[in-house]
């Protein structure tokens, strides 16, 4: 009993040190690149942590922190598989637009019409991630590869139809889809001074579906598996392709959701001004957080909150890519600190075992020499 607290306690601790590793390595990594600028660190910090810390601010970042979170658990999936789903960005931007096509050709009731937009948006990006999956497993092309070509013949795609004449009007300068009916506009939740995101709740979902698939199923297990060795999973009545092709489709199917919340709750079309890179961003979270839907969360709300309050150090004169460097640099020492701890904690794994054979081998040498 006394060996499994101490082996949980061993386990805490080295689960605390490496975000602790990581962050105060940021800090001192990033002070030194601001103090090279002629500007003082502390004083950015405090800036950030005042206006962050404001009410407005903070139901801009958690709105912000919504689809930045989807797309991590989507690029997740694919991690969790020992799978590259590089091309999240093209999924779900492809899947937004066909989703924002169909709603803006029906008139239904709120709980028919926002159900097809989203069940379309995820099929889309299903599919559109399943391309890669099937590739890969038959004809052995690598999904980094695919994901990519697939992300921009998504935008050529878009860019053909998003045209006067074809799927989209012109508005000014802009091109963009037929806006979505009243009824597709998604719930909000009322707080002050602006509401939240009741995609927020969808996120929550999403994340508590994930970690429930993950750890208490079957497939979760075949899935993991498969991840950590494919021989061994084989070898152990599963199959490796339908898993790599279903795990493609189910990371398409949650890149589908992440431009929910634009479509559904601020813009209403697709339209050339729609936000990109939020796929690439999901890469960077799921990173941040180890693939595990609370890390992911906490790293979705931290690219939020540097994000909102990078704009307030521009106006103190601080340089306006500073935020951009404390992203990179952030990403870069959770990495490295998560594997640095890794490998300790495989060191203090491998003492203990040979310290236990060593006392078992006493023991049986002092059994012999009685004997």
């Amino acid at each position: 009993m006394k060996k499994f607290a101490r082996f949980d306690k061993n386990k805490l601790i080295l689960g605390i040190a490496a975000p602790v590793l990581a962050i105060v390595a940021a800090l001192l990594i990033t002070s030194v690149i601001i103090l090279a600028t002629g500007k003082d660190p502390l004083y950015a910090y405090s800036v950030m942590v005042d206006f962050g810390s404001k009410s407005d601010s903070q139901v801009w970042i958690i709105n912000k922190a919504v689809p930045y979170y989807l797309s991590a658990v989507a690029v997740a999936i694919g991690f969790r598989m020992n799978l590259f789903n590089i091309g999240v960005d093209g999924q779900y931007r492809i899947a937004a637009f066909f989703a924002a096509v169909v709603g803006g050709a029906l008139t239904l009731p709120g709980f028919l019409q926002i159900p097809i937009i989203i069940i379309v948006a995820m099929l889309v990006g299903s599919v559109w991630a399943g391309i890669a999956g099937l590739l890969k497993t038959t004809r052995g092309v690598s999904e980094v590869i695919t994901t990519i070509m697939l992300n921009a013949i998504a935008a050529a795609v878009i860019g053909y139809f998003l045209q006067e004449g074809r799927l989209a009007k012109k508005d000014g300068n802009l091109f963009h889809t037929p806006n979505l009916p009243g009824s597709s506009h998604f719930f909000t939740i009322p707080t002050m001074p602006k509401p939240l995101d009741g995609f927020l709740v969808i996120a929550v979902v999403v994340g508590f579906a994930y970690w429930f698939v993950l750890n208490r199923t079957r497939f979760g297990f075949d899935l993991r598996t498969v991840g950590q060795s494919e021989s061994a999973a084989e070898a152990g009545g599963v199959n490796v392709k339908r898993m790599i092709v279903t795990s493609m489709l189910l990371s398409g199917a949650a890149a589908g959701l992440i431009g929910m919340p634009t479509l559904l709750g601020v813009s209403y079309n697709y339209g050339t001004d729609f936000p990109v890179g939020i796929g690439f961003t999901g890469i960077a979270i799921a990173l941040l957080g180890r693939n595990h839907p609370i890390g992911m969360a906490a790293g979705a709300l931290l690219w939020g909150f540097l994000e909102r309050t990078g704009t307030q150090l521009e106006f103190e004169e601080y340089e306006q890519e500073i935020v951009g460097v404390m992203q990179g640099v952030i990403v870069l020492c959770v990495v490295i600190a998560y594997e640095l701890v890794r490998r300790y904690g495989l060191r203090l794994q491998q003492r203990k075992v040979g310290e236990e054979l060593a006392a078992q081998a006493r023991k049986t040498e002092k059994a012999e020499v009685s004997s």
